[in-house]
């Protein structure tokens, strides 16, 4: 065989090997952006075209959280908002329209002192997707409902279901700050 028949079957295993590497490199980040987001993942999934366009838009969301200034609450601010919290719970009682209004407002002032943009529900969502992934379909779905209870088209059972909804959420935000990686 000659020369440049070896050198073309060289060139083609370097290509053949250097595509494996590819694939194997963008697996192990899609998994790991799945395993970082979970549901928010499979939302996104569900709603863009690509796997591309997902992982587009979880690693911007990354960068713009990495460039938010988020801080844990101090601890009489998470006494505070703990009360809060509690007022909203026995509202729901006598007011459930009403009770759902004020947990929505006490989630933004919570969010807000954290350091979350609040002006928009859906950057606010994807914000907090980054730090809370596994509860920002509660406050999607508690949105969706509280939106509908606006709109006189709410029974007490869906805002009995949006309470527990903004309560995860609440929760995770009121708690501890989440560890995150640097590698994440």
């Amino acid at each position: 065989m000659p020369v440049w028949g070896w050198i073309l079957i060289g060139v083609a295993a370097i290509l053949v090997v250097g595509i494996i590497v590819w694939q194997a490199m963008a697996q192990r980040r899609s998994s790991q952006l799945r395993e970082r987001f979970g549901p928010e993942y499979d939302r996104l999934e569900s709603d863009l075209d690509t796997r591309r366009e997902v992982e587009d838009e979880l690693r911007h969301r990354e960068e713009r959280r990495e460039e938010l200034n988020i801080e844990p609450l101090p601890e009489e601010s998470r006494e505070r908002y703990t009360e809060s919290w509690r007022d909203v719970q026995a509202q729901f009682v006598d007011d459930p329209r009403g009770a759902i209004g004020t947990a929505d407002k006490l989630l933004k002032q919570v969010m807000s002192e954290r350091g979350y943009p609040i002006e928009d529900f859906e950057q606010r969502a994807a914000d907090l997707s980054v730090d809370h992934p596994e509860v920002v379909q509660n406050y999607r779905e508690g949105h969706r409902i509280a939106e509908a209870s606006k709109r006189d088209d709410a029974s007490t059972e869906d805002l009995r279901q949006a309470m527990k909804h903004y309560r995860a959420l609440f929760e995770d935000l009121v708690g501890p700050a989440p560890e995150r990686s640097k590698a994440a």
